[in-house]
């Protein structure tokens, strides 16, 4: 395995902390075996645990190495500046192996940098993201900046006339914008390897893919070149990519972050999230960002309650996935939350209302263009985009009203569960340009592999969460939802991810 390039100073924990959560650790044995929805938990004499024991703030664990503590710690010693921080992060962007970066903001990112390193000597931070390096996914805009998406068809997109609202909140926090990265063109692939500046490189191995479509952040930050980054996510490209790189990628709940100047691929599967180096990092960045949506849940009065799906639908899995699924249950149990099994009804008419959503409302998006500039277009997405206005109408309405009722179905069925555990994909990063892949005895399209157990929560607009598993090889990302009831918010979900990380 090829591991990211080494790094060297204050910074040097952000590759540090990526490559640690890959490597071998001590594994408890797998818990109990999963039956029925209505099988009871097991009987133990352990502390239940509550949604109070979760309430605590937000802090490393113990051993854990969090890179936005340090960055923390060093500029409030004193032995490291904002400007420190963003010279450095700005050399590695410069030099990046992975083809992660399309464009850099030096000149006011250093400026930027200037300033509030003077405020924090004068008043202190803003916010734990003050003097921060964060990076944009290229569909979303930055001031200054042109929005090209990947594509040959923005090749002359007008530098932006203002920041996308995440962007101002992000600024308002005191956060540093270095530069734009990499995207699938369009945000219209799972893979990463679509645009018209080639492929992004996984930094784990460079023969693979990153997943996507958010591609240059989840490279990015696995390289330890970023702390965070900001993507989008329309059936699974924050937390495809963040599961195949090794780094934690969280879709919030749909519209809990504003979608203004962000270039829409299907405007009612459409989410922003983010990826972080770790959870730490994660959560401060989402109470950054979350600050207009966010609002003090009322929780259930009774433990935690973790739903570990046993429909075939979530089965398919390469075997180093399913153990490391085992394991995680595991932890949590172990930790004191009810995990129990849970069955998802309906879960293929939900999956299959995806497609026609996702295809009328992109071909909306790009048909203007498909018909003027159709030689612009990267060859896979042109045949994608086009194959869509094969979708009648009537098709796309009855995909809508099943989708609304599917999801309020299956959030009534789980009403007594705070969060779903599964995989994030039913493969690991795949070598470049391959679009097949063999699971257990089946093959299957790499794109299916990838999407199919993240969409079902872009049609419900649940938030869930990719965190890595603990391990070596291949990083595999494990899948937290929220289930739209009571308690089960973002916060909670970061701080579930954690206990597995704890294994």
């Amino acid at each position: 395995m090829t591991e990211p390039r080494a790094v060297s100073g204050v910074d040097a924990p952000i590759a540090a902390a990526s490559r640690a959560r890959h490597r071998s650790c001590t594994r408890p044995a797998v818990g109990r075996a999963f039956g029925s929805r209505h099988t009871a938990p097991p009987t133990t004499s352990r502390a239940e645990m509550t949604h109070d024991a979760l309430d605590s703030p937000a802090a490393p664990g113990p051993g854990a190495s969090s890179v936005l503590a340090m960055l923390q710690v060093g500029f409030t010693e004193g032995a490291l500046t904002p400007v420190d921080h963003i010279e450095r992060v700005l050399t590695r962007l410069r030099h990046d192996p992975h083809n992660a970066v399309v464009a850099l903001d030096e000149e006011r990112a250093l400026r930027d940098a200037t300033e509030l390193g003077a405020e924090l000597r004068r008043r202190g931070p803003r916010s734990p993201l003050h003097g921060v390096a964060v990076g944009v996914k290229d569909l979303i805009d930055v001031a200054g900046l042109p929005t090209r998406a990947g594509s040959a068809v923005r090749t002359g997109a007008a530098p932006a006339r203002a920041d996308a609202a995440v962007i101002s909140r992000l600024r308002r926090a005191g956060a540093i914008v270095v530069g734009k990265l990499h995207t699938h063109e369009f945000g219209h692939g799972p893979t990463g390897d679509v645009a018209v500046s080639g492929p992004a490189r996984n930094p784990h191995d460079p023969t693979r893919i990153t997943g996507g479509s958010s591609s240059g952040p989840a490279a990015a930050v696995a390289a330890g070149h970023l702390p965070l980054a900001i993507g989008t996510d329309t059936g699974g490209s924050v937390r495809i990519p963040a599961a195949l790189c090794g780094v934690v990628g969280l879709k919030p709940s749909w519209a809990a972050l504003p979608r203004r100047g962000v270039y829409p691929l299907a405007p009612s599967l459409d989410h922003v999230g983010l990826l972080a180096a770790d959870l730490y990092t994660a959560l401060a960045g989402w109470e950054v960002l979350g600050v207009g949506s966010r609002q003090d849940p009322v929780h259930p009065p009774r433990p935690i309650r973790v739903g570990v799906p046993q429909h075939e639908y979530w089965t398919l899995l390469d075997a180093p996935i399913a153990a490391a699924t085992a394991r995680a249950a595991h932890a949590l149990d172990t930790a004191g939350v009810q995990v129990v099994p849970v069955d998802t009804p309906q879960i293929y008419r939900l999956a299959a209302a995806y497609m026609p959503i996702l295809g009328r409302e992109a071909y909306a998006v790009h048909a203007a263009a498909l018909a003027e500039r159709a030689e612009d277009f990267q060859p896979a997405t042109y045949a994608g985009l086009r194959s869509y206005a094969e979708y009648p109408r009537h098709d796309y309405l009855a995909a809508k009203r099943a989708a609304r009722q599917l999801s309020a179905g299956l959030g009534a069925h789980l009403a007594d569960i705070d969060a779903l555990l599964t995989p994030t994909t039913r493969t690991r990063a795949t070598p470049l340009a391959q679009p097949f892949v063999s699971i257990g005895t089946e093959r299957t399209t790499v794109a299916a592999a990838l999407l199919e157990l993240t969409l079902p929560f872009n049609l419900t607009g649940w938030p869930a969460v990719s965190v890595p598993a603990p391990g070596s090889g291949l990083p595999i990302g494990l899948q937290l939802v929220g289930t739209g009831t009571a308690g089960s918010d973002e916060r909670t979900l970061l701080h579930l991810a954690r206990i597995i990380q704890a294994l």
